[in-house]
């Protein structure tokens, strides 16, 4: 496992998460923390800290929003542990 200071916490290593925990059939995670600088949460290096994912995934077939959100936070827990502090979701 990571340090956190080893700037694990990178949309391509949240889409590897992702990928293995939901097998994606369309996935962008993009790092908008140089939009939220100064915001809560920020750590002041503009990554690392805010992100949007965009997912479809056979996962989330019959299931509402709200579970369907549930898996992507689950899936991204250990980001979150390290100090993720937003994750906007989009479902496809």
């Amino acid at each position: 496992m990571m340090h956190p200071t080893d700037q694990a916490s990178t949309a391509p290593a949240m889409a590897q998460s992702l990928r293995t925990a939901l097998t994606p059939t369309a996935l962008e995670v993009l790092d908008e923390s140089h939009a939220h600088a100064g915001h809560a949460g920020a750590n002041g290096t503009g990554v690392g800290t805010h992100f949007r994912v965009r997912i479809a995934s056979p996962f989330f077939t019959g299931l509402t929003r709200v579970r369907q959100h549930r898996l992507v936070y689950d899936a991204l827990q250990e980001f979150i542990d390290r100090g993720v502090h937003a994750i906007a979701i989009e479902i496809l």
